[in-house]
């Protein structure tokens, strides 16, 4: 039987209808009894920012000032030059890698980090601290550490977005305490070990800039500092392709050699002893 010509128009405009309607209602289904979860991820999302920037703001700024300030003495303030570069050496990682991997952003990092080291030079001053023996290379090794350590946050941002300020945490705890365990125990640590540390290069030449002393390792931490920088914006930037982490590891050890060869800086008890005003003899 044939049907007139509205009725069958009418008939294939409510089919499609229903046929659009169905799709749209169960999207609006799946949208409310997805609503749990979407909300349940930005509150994962939002803790995982504030664990992040807490993470940063301990290991980067309160703990290395809460260091400084335990370890000041007035009778002796040679103990917080001796172990000055190792604790904004500290404070730089924790503060740049953390920072810029939470964020996403290396600038973030960069900055974060710069700010931290320049307030801790300020603060170990007003504890007694002795004026800076070269304060541009103390700029210039914050700067160049900032840039070095706010990449590597960067690029575990964008290969583990979920875990990233985790990973960061993990690498700076891991270095600082081997870094610790250098400056209260010189010799348990062999020198090879400490060379492939990226703290230790920071270390290096930010104490540098403070005792004036070891500048042929402050030049190859600096060098070994801004390769490793480099090489690991690279690796960000073509990601996420894998071929590049072969670059990066390279870079790693062959500028880890460079520091290694040209030697380690003046050990902590070393510079505690020359920073110690000498007794005039009788």
């Amino acid at each position: 039987m044939e049907m007139p010509g509205f009725a069958e128009s009418a008939l294939r405009t409510t089919g499609s209808f229903l046929c659009r309607a169905e799709p749209f209602a169960s999207k609006r289904g799946s949208t409310r009894r997805g609503a749990s979860p979407n909300v349940v991820t930005m509150k994962e999302r939002s803790r995982t920012l504030l664990l992040g920037w807490l993470s940063a703001a301990l290991a980067g700024a309160a703990a290395p000032a809460l260091a400084m300030v335990l370890l000041v003495d007035a009778q002796a303030p040679a103990p917080l030059v001796s172990v000055a570069g190792p604790i904004l050496a500290v404070a730089l990682m924790g503060l740049g890698m953390i920072a810029a991997a939470s964020a996403g952003r290396q600038w973030i990092g960069v900055i974060l980090a710069v700010l931290a080291g320049v307030g801790l030079i300020q603060l170990a001053r007003a504890l007694g601290m002795p004026p800076l023996q070269h304060p541009f290379s103390a700029v210039l090794a914050i700067v160049i550490a900032s840039i070095s350590f706010a990449a590597r946050g960067a690029l575990f941002s964008r290969a583990a977005p979920k875990n990233a300020w985790v990973i960061a945490l993990s690498v700076v705890s891991g270095e600082a305490a081997m870094l610790f365990t250098a400056s209260v125990l010189p010799a348990t640590l062999p020198t090879w070990l400490l060379a492939l540390l990226p703290a230790q290069w920071a270390s290096a030449a930010i104490q540098t800039a403070l005792t004036g002393t070891g500048a042929r390792a402050a030049s190859s931490a600096l060098l070994a500092l801004g390769g490793t920088a480099a090489t690991t914006m690279l690796v960000a930037w073509l990601w996420p392709r894998r071929w590049p982490y072969l670059l990066m590891f390279t870079a790693w050890l062959s500028l880890s050699a460079l520091v290694w060869h040209q030697g380690s800086p003046t050990p902590p008890t070393e510079l505690a002893s020359a920073a110690t005003p000498a007794e005039p003899r009788r």
